[in-house]
């Protein structure tokens, strides 16, 4: 369950789209998953996943054609939402009964919109064919984010250990000039 929950976390896919996953779909060595099955009229795509979720597939036993076992997307369905209650019922948080599978969905394009500001890429990484089904993160970004604002903090650097540690602490590349290197990070 832990992998199939990481495989939507950093792909989007929706439930049945990744029941359907099969191994010839997913290449470990170049850490790259291609959707073939997409639902809703989805457009097919290709995603480049972490080093982690890739360690958790490759741990996984090959006893179907299927990634997850059984593409029965119901099966799934039902296997998560009695961990999630067993796990509200242990840590005392009702809240977790509010987690969908879909949610994973939601949050993915709702963090990508909000680190891209960019509603086509949103759109392709869902593979929705219609950017009116992609204005629903731009809602939730605007509802979640609504204290953020475009200032930004701006650092400089010149040596490969000041980008290093501008890089690790979550500044992001932006421009050169005059041989300076230019990073920024939202306040």
């Amino acid at each position: 369950m832990a992998a199939f929950l990481q495989t939507l976390k950093e792909t989007a896919m929706r439930l049945g789209e990744a029941t359907k996953l099969k191994w010839e779909d997913i290449d470990l060595q170049r850490r790259i998953i291609t959707l073939n099955t997409p639902e809703k009229h989805g457009k097919p795509r290709i995603f480049n996943v972490s080093h982690k979720l890739v360690n958790m597939l490759a741990s996984l036993p090959r006893t179907s054609n299927y990634v997850f076992g059984s593409p029965n997307k119901t099966v799934k369905a039902s296997n998560f939402y009695q961990l999630r209650k067993k796990l509200a019922y242990k840590l005392g948080n009702p809240r977790l009964q509010k987690i969908g599978l879909h949610t994973f969905r939601h949050w993915k394009a709702t963090m990508l919109y909000h680190e891209t500001k960019d509603p086509v890429l949103v759109m392709e990484f869902l593979g929705h064919r219609n950017i009116d089904t992609t204005l629903l993160y731009i809602q939730l970004d605007k509802a979640l984010f609504k204290k953020d604002s475009d200032d930004f903090i701006v650092k400089t650097a010149k040596t490969s250990e000041e980008i290093k540690g501008l890089l690790e602490i979550g500044f992001e590349y932006v421009c050169e000039k005059d041989g300076i290197l230019f990073f920024r990070k939202r306040k």
